[in-house]
């Protein structure tokens, strides 16, 4: 191990910029939404799907963790090489809330089937993107300039 590790370089963190991030987040299937439940931080994985500046998931948990002016959550979503360990990470903060339009219920629904047999994810949820952060980790070969 200690010899592949001197092999694959020095690391590096990268800030990724805000629209990179929100397509790299659209470019994979599903995430962990971050929310509080009983003033204690809980972590649920679900799919997504990206929509301008939201990420919207569809889930059980609405009507049990939101308020009805919504609930401050984060999402995150990630792609990391479990050899090289190079990937990246993205995290969405903001505003959690029910979405209440019938005909974007419908449409999400669609795009959103749950993965699990017999779930019954009957709410669409809206997270608003307050605040967007991605970092990529990459090898000393890509963070140097040619």
């Amino acid at each position: 191990m200690v010899a592949m590790a001197r092999t694959q370089g020095v690391r590096h963190l990268r800030e990724i910029p805000e629209a990179e991030s929100l397509r790299l987040l659209a470019s994979v299937p599903f995430g962990r939404v971050v929310f509080s439940r009983n003033a204690l931080p809980a972590i649920r994985p679900v799919n997504h799907v990206v929509d301008g500046r939201a990420v919207i998931i569809r889930t059980h948990l609405g009507a049990a963790v939101l308020s009805r002016d919504g609930q401050v959550v984060a999402y995150e979503a990630d792609s990391l090489d479990p050899l090289t360990h190079l990937g990246w990470s993205v995290i969405v903060t903001g505003v959690a809330r029910l979405v209440a339009d019938p005909d974007q219920v419908k449409l999400f629904q669609r795009l959103l089937r749950p993965w699990v047999d017999g779930a019954q994810k009957d709410q669409v949820i809206r997270i608003g993107a307050e605040i967007v952060t991605g970092y990529s980790l990459v090898d000393d070969r890509e963070s140097t300039p040619n």
